[in-house]
Order: C-alpha cells, then structure tokens, then sequence
C-alpha cells in the first residue's frame, strides 16, 4: 500500500508539453491560474525535471526553457523592488506565464472537442473491408513493370536523396542537460555556515569557493530568499562592486 507521503511518479508520455504539465500541477492542486503560486509550482517543475533524470529519459528542450523562464520569475519576485509600467503599476512577474497557460488552456479544449467530434464522425462513417481494399490495390500494381523501367539514372538519384536525408541528420543540433550539483536550500545552509562566528562575510567571499558561474547564481538566489525570510541583512559598497551579509539574530518569545 502507498502510503500518504509517498511521492509520485510521473510519465514524460502523460503529458504534450512543459505547458500541459503546469496546468496538471494547477488543476491538481486546484490553484487559481490568475494568481500562480510561482515557489510551489516551479518546486513541483523541478521535482519532475529531476525524476526524469533519475528514469534515464531524455528531457526536452522546451521542457528545459519553461524551468528557466520559472526560474526567472521566482527571482524576479523575490527582488524587494518590483517593476513599473509606464503609468506608474506594478509589473507581476508572472502576467506572461498565465497569459501562455490561458493560451494553451483554450487550444487543448478546443482539440478535445475537435478529438470529439472525430470521434463521433467515425462511428457514423465506417470504412468499408479494409484487407478487400488492400487486396485489390496490389491486384493494380504490377511490380515487374516497374522494375522493367528501372536504369542507372534512378537509382543515382534515389541515392542521392539518401545522402542529402543523412547529411541533414548529422546536423540536426544534439541537446544535453547537464545536471548540476546545488540546490537554493543547500547554498542557503552554505551561507549560514559561513557566518557562523563572524560579524559579516562579503559576497566575494561567499563565491571564492565556487566561482563558477551556475555555483554564483545559485548563491545570489539563495541570498534572496534569506533575505526575504528576515535571516540575513545586506550592506552594499561604494561603487556597488560588492556587499557584505551579516546574519540577523532571532529573538526568542518570552
């Protein structure tokens, strides 16, 4: 028996696209799409990203690019200035996601229906004997005549089409996800680590372990959020070529 815990597992072939996934995850959480939960839905997105890589299934670009844009937003909203539009409104990060989930949403009703209706006409359309069919197409074709008409020229030609068809294939571009090693809560645990017993610590120092830059993107991230949780303060330099953070003390309730 699964117990209530227990993750689930989900197919590549279940789902069309990174769109058809993120109204499976809206629907079954019964989420309003307007206003999008971005931290739980990007955690969700990640999570079946990462069981993909464990099953060995290739991810799809596309797959790929929606996580980053998911990404982007959550960062976007985790920044304490928000955009302004032209008459002075807040920007939502996330207006452009729900206006592709409101597109896609539309376009997969209205296949349904159109699936529907195949269905429907089907049944009141049958085909005829199908093996009759084919066996009276083959009665037509003489296949001797054919190869009566075959010379030197054809065959050059039909090889030619093979070679163009295999150069264009070994130019088709290859896509390759490479799975990193960090998590925005494990740079999170990091940074804590690193004030421990000190009064500050820049970001330069932060990074100097791991100055690739995925590792420092995933730090800057990880700030972020510790900033928003009241865990950390930050102090910007002259120039604004570095800052320090230092860690908030938590008061203990009485």
């Amino acid at each position: 028996m699964i117990g209530m815990e227990d993750k689930f597992e989900i197919r590549l072939s279940l789902f069309e696209g990174p769109f058809d996934l993120l109204l499976f995850f809206i629907e079954r959480d019964e989420l309003d799409i307007h206003d999008i939960p971005i931290a739980k839905i990007t955690n969700d997105f990640l999570d079946y990203i990462h069981q993909l890589d464990h099953l060995n299934l290739e991810v799809a670009s596309e797959f790929i690019l929606v996580a980053a844009k998911l990404m982007r937003i959550k960062a976007k909203m985790l920044l304490p200035r928000p955009q302004l539009d032209e008459e002075g409104n807040e920007i939502d990060p996330r207006d452009e996601l729900v206006k592709h989930l409101l597109e896609y949403k539309r376009y997969k009703e209205v296949v349904t229906q159109m699936a529907e209706m195949e269905k429907l006409r089907l049944e009141k359309e049958k085909r005829g004997n199908l093996f009759s069919e084919i066996k009276k197409l083959s009665e037509s074709v003489n296949v001797e005549a054919e190869l009566q008409n075959l010379d030197l020229y054809k065959l050059l030609k039909v090889y030619q089409n093979v070679l163009n068809r295999y150069e264009i294939e070994k130019k088709r571009p290859i896509h390759t996800v490479v799975q990193y090693p960090y998590t925005i809560q494990d740079q999170k645990i990091y940074i804590l680590g690193k004030l421990k017993g000190k009064k500050k610590v820049s970001f330069m120092d932060i990074i100097q372990m791991m100055p690739s830059k995925i590792a420092v993107i995933y730090n800057f991230l990880a700030i972020l959020e510790l900033l928003q949780l009241q865990s950390i303060h930050i102090q910007v330099g002259i120039g604004f070529n570095n800052f320090w953070v230092d860690y908030v003390e938590q008061v203990q309730a009485a």
